[in-house]
Order: C-alpha cells, then structure tokens, then sequence
C-alpha cells in the first residue's frame, strides 16, 4: 500500500526520464543521528517489490544501537529503482526507529517494571509499530481487541459499576483468559479484585495512590500503571512496585529517526 501510494498511476517519471533502464547503481543507507535499529527486515521485500533485481545487504541487525554514520544497508541493482524505492524504505525503516530508540529509553529509565506499548498505533502500521517496540526493549500490550478482555472506563459506566463489569465478563470469558479493570482508587481496585478482576489497570493515579494500591492487594492481582506516562515520570512510577508500566506515547509520540540514502555517483 506504501508504494502504491508513493508511484501514484504512472510510477516514477522523475527516474524514469533522467536513468537509463539498465544502469546499475550502489546505494548506502545510513542513519545521520543516534538512535536504535528496527525495520531493517523490510528492506529487502520492500525492494524487492520495486524490482527483483536490487539486492539488499544489511550490516546490523534490528535491535542494533546507531551512531551517526551507522551503515545499515548497502543495497545495489538498477539505480531508477533504487531511487524509486527510495522514500518509501525511508519513511517506514525511520518510523520504526524513532519508536524503538524511544522505547528503549522508557525501558532504561522504567527500572524492573515491563514496559508495554497500547493500540495508540498509526492505522494500517501496528504489526510494524508494535514490532519496533519489540526491537526496543518493550514488550506487546494487545494486538487487538479480541486478545484480552480490558474493561476501561466506558465499559464501566455502562454496566453501572466495576464490581458488575468484571462479573460480566467473568461469566461469559472462557477459562484460560484474564480478565483486566480499569481502575482510578483504592476503593475501584478491592471492588474489582473481589469480583475476580485478574489484572488492575491503574489509570492516571498519582504513584502513592498506586503504591497503596499494590501494598494491600499484592499478590491478589497483577498491576499495571498507565495514562500520560512520560520520561521523567516512569522511573518514579516503576518504583511503585506496579508489574507494567504501559505507554501510548511509545507509537503515538515518537519522532521519526533521521536516515538517508545516498546513491554512488554514475
């Protein structure tokens, strides 16, 4: 779809007027910052879509740590297709390294919580986003909505209580899968625990609220702090003794990595 959208009905007119068919070019495609590799897997398919004939050689591995100048890949075949895959390769590899490099540090600073990712993912891109988060350190929350059951706060209101919400669910779930609460005090999480609630989400709660939490229903649940999670509060969060730390701002907040691709001179 990527390219689809980049080629436009009539392709590369650009390269196609200026390269010869046959000319055969080299391309080095390296990162101009800091950062941490991911999506380098999809160089070769991705080119290889373009043209048969270009042929990919990675030099680091997805997960790798980046300098500036890091070479990822040397790639080589017909230049008007290696420049007609040029953005697209770059727009992707740069998107997924932005969300590792910043996953990593969440992950760094997050101390012996696991740090997850949410479904706050660009649409038509999570299997790649969340993948990216994998490369970083993190780990996966949900693919989807059919892989666990997460009673948030609509939810909720709508069943007229936690308490109710998780029986719900409690009754109608098949026996292998946890069932997850929303929660927003101490008073929401004993209720939800009761009603056989597997795991607490503990939304938005200042980390003495989490603490207290954790400290009178340890080993009752599993607990996971989330909502406006940044980079100078997860460490303090982490402490609180919660067992995941999940961070939409993993996918929906990170900066692309600055990486280009030079093609050698005819």
């Amino acid at each position: 779809m990527a390219l689809a959208e980049d080629l436009g009905p009539n392709g590369d007119l650009t390269s196609c007027l200026l390269i010869p068919e046959n000319q055969i070019g080299t391309a080095r495609l390296f990162s101009r910052v800091a950062g941490v590799l991911s999506g380098g897997v999809l160089l070769a398919p991705l080119f290889g879509r373009v043209d048969p004939r270009v042929s990919v050689k990675l030099a680091l591995e997805d997960g790798a740590e980046l300098s500036p100048e890091s070479t990822i890949a040397r790639i080589a075949g017909p230049a008007r297709s290696i420049l007609t895959g040029e953005r697209v390769a770059l727009n992707l590899v740069a998107r997924l390294c932005g969300i590792a490099t910043l996953t990593r540090k969440f992950a760094a600073a997050c101390g012996r919580a696991r740090v997850t990712d949410t479904r706050k993912t660009t649409p038509g891109l999570r299997a790649l986003e969340l993948y990216a988060v994998r490369c970083g350190g993190g780990r996966n929350h949900r693919f989807n909505l059919s892989d666990g059951i997460l009673i948030k706060d609509n939810h909720i209101a709508a069943c007229g209580g936690v308490g109710r919400a998780v029986q719900l669910a409690r009754a109608g779930a098949p026996h292998t899968m946890r069932i997850e609460a929303e929660v927003t005090s101490i008073e929401q999480a004993r209720e939800a625990v009761e009603a056989g609630a597997d795991v607490l989400l503990l939304d938005n709660m200042a980390p003495p609220a989490m603490r207290a939490v954790v400290e009178e229903l340890r080993g009752q649940a599993v607990f996971e702090a989330s909502g406006g999670v940044r980079l100078e509060t997860i460490g303090e969060i982490g402490a609180t003794g919660v067992d995941i730390v999940s961070v939409g701002a993993l996918t929906h907040s990170a900066v692309s990595l600055d990486l280009s691709l030079d093609l050698a001179a005819a």
